[in-house]
């Protein structure tokens, strides 16, 4: 399999326009060069109901989320929610990176989107940000009925750095006592800090995420080597993967993360847990957000949201149109 033609070109304009390497830059250069390179990628943004900023209370502070309510919901229906968290590596991304994606995806599904921008490494070590999307989680669960969403229709999902939150939500909501997860939608997930799969070696440069890159990341977020092993850092050392929510995990096929997303379907799946698989062969990481540029992009959020309606029984609209509740 060779590298999709749209994903080729872009890697060719990015090697052309010689950026700096993330792993090069401080986390706030890092943070603005992110932010700067990310609408050229994405497609337009679309309109959505409402859109508003809140604040979830925590311990430290506060954690800052934004609500989406989908194109033509009242405001009166109780919606079925995703709440979101954005990668990055634990490092870099925030509420304005994912602006568009997340209102794709409330639109596209149709529920409401709950995003989370957990505290960011290295000023926040771990376990902070799982405190945080755990915390959000939450709190949205009882939140519901002054949010107008389904508390019994809740599901987490999160690309790469944010995929792996969302999964470590689901296992530590399922072994303290909830609130109970429709499913979990989870994006070229980091599920194994060991960083030691095939694919980790074989496209550790030259495909936009180097390995370079990862430990940089790792070393932004983990406290040291003895949290490397750690389930709430590295999910795919859990060890029980039973009574988990249904799962969607997609997967790039030049990505660094390639393997340890599919090994994380494998073990779900090997305990029973409904588990969809999806790899998209010519496509790198990061393309889940490129649908401006990329055809395989909005394909695999098309499968999202449609994953995301079967989970809460909705009937999944390839255009949004009348709310089906």
């Amino acid at each position: 399999m060779a590298v999709d033609a749209q994903a080729q070109a872009f890697l060719g304009r990015v090697a052309a326009a010689g950026r700096p390497a993330f792993h090069t830059l401080t986390p706030e250069d890092a943070r603005r060069e992110y932010r700067q390179t990310r609408a050229y990628v994405q497609p337009a943004k679309p309109e959505v109901a409402s859109v508003s900023d809140r604040a979830v209370p925590a311990l430290h502070g506060s954690i800052p989320v934004r609500y989406y309510r989908p194109l033509h919901s009242k405001p009166d229906d109780f919606l079925p929610v995703l709440v979101y968290s954005h990668g990055g590596g634990h490092t870099i991304g925030c509420l304005e990176t994912h602006d568009t994606l997340c209102r794709e995806l409330s639109n596209r599904t149709p529920c409401a989107v709950i995003a989370v921008h957990y505290r960011l490494a290295p000023e926040h070590k771990f376990p902070a940000a799982v405190e945080d999307c755990i915390a959000a989680t939450r709190w949205v669960a009882a939140a519901a009925a002054t949010l107008g969403v389904d508390a019994r229709r809740i599901a987490v999902g999160g690309d790469s750095a944010g995929a792996n939150l969302a999964a470590v939500t689901a296992l530590a909501l399922r072994d303290s006592g909830g609130p109970e997860l429709r499913f979990q939608m989870l994006v070229y997930p980091i599920t194994d800090q060991f960083l030691d799969t095939p694919s980790h070696k074989t496209f550790a440069e030259g495909y936009l995420l180097t390995r370079n890159d990862m430990l940089y990341y790792r070393r932004n977020y983990l406290r040291g080597p003895d949290d490397y092993g750690d389930w709430r850092a590295s999910p795919q050392r859990a060890g029980n993967f039973s009574r988990l929510p249904a799962a969607l995990v997609i997967t790039a096929g030049f990505d660094p993360l390639c393997d340890e997303g599919k090994a994380y379907a494998d073990a779900l799946a090997a305990v029973g847990v409904p588990v969809s698989y999806t790899c998209y062969e010519g496509m790198i990481h990061g393309f889940f957000m490129m649908g401006g540029i990329m055809d395989a992009a909005n394909e695999a959020v098309a499968q999202a949201a449609a994953a995301l309606a079967k989970a809460f029984s909705l009937t999944y609209l390839d255009q949004p149109g009348v709310i089906p509740w």
